[in-house]
C-alpha cells in the first residue's frame, strides 16, 4: 500500500514540476478522442470532446465490460464552459448526464449518471495534440440505489484525448 502512496505521490510532484513546459491552446473546431474514467461505477470510458468555440466543449463517452453476471455498460454526454485561460493550462466547469446499466450476480439495475465538476486540460510542450485532463466536482447516481458522491482523479485516472 505504501508504494502506491509513493507513486502518485511521485506522479503528482511531476506533473506540477513538468506544468512551467506547459501552454495553454485554442482548440476550436477540435475533436478529441481518448479516454477517461469519471463515472460511479468506475468504467474506462472511450471520450470524445468537440470545442464548438474557444469557450465552450462538448463531450462525450461510452464504456463497457462485458464480465459474465457483473457486467457493466453506461453512455455519457456533458458540456464544459472554459472559466479561465493561464499561460500553461485551460480551466473550465462542466456538466455531465450519463446512463448507466450494472448487472450484479445475475440481477440487472439501470439508472442515471449526473455530474458537476470543475476541471483542467493542459498539454506539455512537443505534444500540442495530446491533452491530459483532470476533474474534480460532485454527482448523483441512481443505479443499483440512489447516491450522492464527490469525484476527483488522481494523476492515474486522469483523462488522456488526442486532437486532431
Amino acid at each position: 500500500m505504501n508504494k502506491t502512496k509513493s507513486l502518485i505521490l511521485v506522479l503528482s510532484l511531476c506533473i506540477f514540476t513538468i506544468s512551467s513546459q506547459v501552454f495553454a491552446k485554442d482548440l476550436t473546431h477540435r475533436l478529441g478522442v481518448g479516454f477517461k474514467n469519471n463515472t460511479s461505477e468506475s468504467v474506462p470510458s472511450l471520450t470524445v470532446v468537440y470545442y464548438a468555440s474557444k469557450d465552450y466543449a462538448f463531450t462525450g463517452g461510452v464504456g463497457v465490460d462485458t464480465k459474465k453476471n457483473n457486467s457493466t455498460m453506461q453512455a455519457n454526454a456533458g458540456v464544459r464552459k472554459m472559466i479561465y485561460f493561464e499561460n500553461n493550462l485551460n480551466f473550465y466547469m462542466g456538466a455531465q448526464l450519463g446512463f448507466l446499466s450494472v448487472e450484479t450476480a445475475g440481477t440487472r439495475d439501470s439508472g442515471v449518471d449526473m455530474l458537476a465538476v470543475f476541471g483542467t486540460e493542459f498539454f506539455f510542450t512537443g505534444l500540442e495534440n495530446l491533452g491530459f485532463t483532470l476533474e474534480a466536482g460532485a454527482g448523483i447516481s441512481t443505479a443499483k440505489d440512489t447516491r450522492f458522491r464527490t469525484v476527483a482523479d488522481d494523476p492515474l485516472r486522469a483523462g488522456i484525448l488526442f486532437y486532431f
